[in-house]
């Protein structure tokens, strides 16, 4: 197992989630609601597709993700002005409002970890390299 770098780096993902998935159930958020909405606090109103390119995943999945959201009134929907075809979807005041609560999930997860910012900076580059090379925007 050693030699497969998909084996660490898979169970590592599950760990971490299974560390934010209490809390994140305390918001009534799962973990893809909650990238979801992390990127649209770190970004601002995205189409679909750009949002499915972040967070690599296909309209398919996506959709029923953001359609949950926007029944818990946490993002709308509404057609682009420039471009009608294209549906933009942005944080409501409701999904802003989580963000405090989820930031300082985020802090509690890195103290957790107990990284120095300098070894929390190596790791974030490495899994943005990581993806970069598998073809993936990071």
């Amino acid at each position: 197992m050693r030699d497969d770098p998909g084996f660490p780096l898979y169970v590592a993902a599950r760990v971490l989630a299974n560390f934010y998935r209490p809390s994140l159930a305390e918001l009534g958020l799962t973990d893809p609601h909650y990238l979801v909405l992390r990127v649209h606090w770190a970004q601002g109103p995205l189409g679909i597709k750009d949002l499915g390119e972040t967070l690599s995943l296909d309209s398919g999945t996506l959709s029923p993700l953001v359609k949950r959201l926007e029944l818990t009134g946490y993002v709308h929907r509404q057609r682009s002005r420039s471009e009608g075809r294209q549906v933009l979807v942005s944080t409501t005041e409701a999904g802003d409002a989580l963000r405090v609560r989820a930031d300082a999930l985020a802090i509690e997860a890195w103290q957790a970890l107990r990284y120095s910012p300098e070894e929390f900076d190596a790791r974030i580059r490495f899994l943005n390299g990581l993806t970069r090379r598998l073809g993936i925007p990071a």
